[in-house]
């Protein structure tokens, strides 16, 4: 484990990262119980984006409580994952929300153009609510190259 203490991501962190890839994060539930989900991230210079459907069960741990999990493991090698503790920021801007989740659609629906229009505008009919954090701590199981 290393603590980065918000510092830059080191490149081989970052390049793992950058690969299109699923997040599970972790966040806590009122009874205190942990909670997990699945889902999309970007990573726009050294800050986590994820987004959802305002009033699921994660966000809405996240408005109460801003302390997250976040790990990525690679799907070819289940040993080889990164993850990182934060704290989230909340983004509820209508025009920042929709463009955060409009680019995760082209990130992880880049093959079919279609299905990213229509992603897009399934979307554009929801409440939607973005997190933003910095990594507090890192810990990898990466191999050096």
């Amino acid at each position: 484990m290393t603590d980065r203490s918000d510092r830059p991501l080191p490149d081989r962190i970052r390049t793992f990262l950058d690969d299109e890839r699923f997040a599970t994060i972790s966040t806590i539930d009122p009874d205190g119980a942990p909670r997990q989900a699945v889902v999309w991230y970007t990573l726009e210079g050294d800050e986590f984006v994820i987004n959802s459907r305002v009033g699921r069960r994660w966000p809405t741990n996240l408005l109460r409580d801003p302390r997250i999990a976040f790990s990525v493991v690679d799907a070819a090698d289940g040993q080889r994952w990164a993850g990182v503790t934060a704290t989230v920021r909340t983004i509820t801007e209508r025009a920042t929300t929709q463009a955060d989740i409009a680019g995760m659609a082209r990130r992880y629906e880049a093959a079919d153009p279609n299905e990213v229009r229509q992603s897009i505008a399934g979307f554009e009919s929801q409440d939607r609510i973005s997190f933003r954090f910095r990594a507090e701590s890192v810990h990898d199981h990466l191999d050096d190259e």
